[in-house]
């Protein structure tokens, strides 16, 4: 038999698993989220915005530029991180690319994100 795979393994067991990294930088902290932004990984996303809070930073950057699925669960966080930080903290989204910014767009969360195209831009604005 041949392929990718095999019939007794898991065949998704070679996809990556999600992750948060929090990165300090100049304007404020930057979450970089990678993988799948789903039921699994929301809670590491939920934890790590409450221990960047913790830092007081003026500006949080939600980087989802290597998210290869956002699902509901994930987009609940991103709703809840700007929900319940506005006024406090400036929240802004990095989204590119189809598979996270059609989800945004068909929920019309791209009305209440402040959502920008690259980590270059989140961190200009104004």
């Amino acid at each position: 038999m041949t392929g990718r795979g095999s019939v007794d393994g898991d065949p998704f067991e070679d996809e990556p698993a999600g992750s948060v990294a929090l990165d300090q930088v100049p304007e404020g902290i930057v979450l970089a989220v990678s993988g799948a932004l789903d039921l699994a990984l929301a809670p590491a996303v939920r934890r790590t915005v409450e221990r960047a809070t913790r830092l007081r930073p003026a500006l949080l950057v939600l980087d989802l530029t290597a998210v290869t699925f956002l699902a509901s669960s994930g987009m609940a966080e991103l709703v809840r991180t700007h929900r319940q930080l506005d006024g406090e903290i400036t929240v802004r989204v990095v989204a590119t690319g189809r598979l996270v910014l059609r989800p945004l767009e068909l929920t019309r969360l791209t009305d209440e994100l402040a959502i920008h195209a690259t980590l270059a831009d989140a961190l200009a604005a104004r």
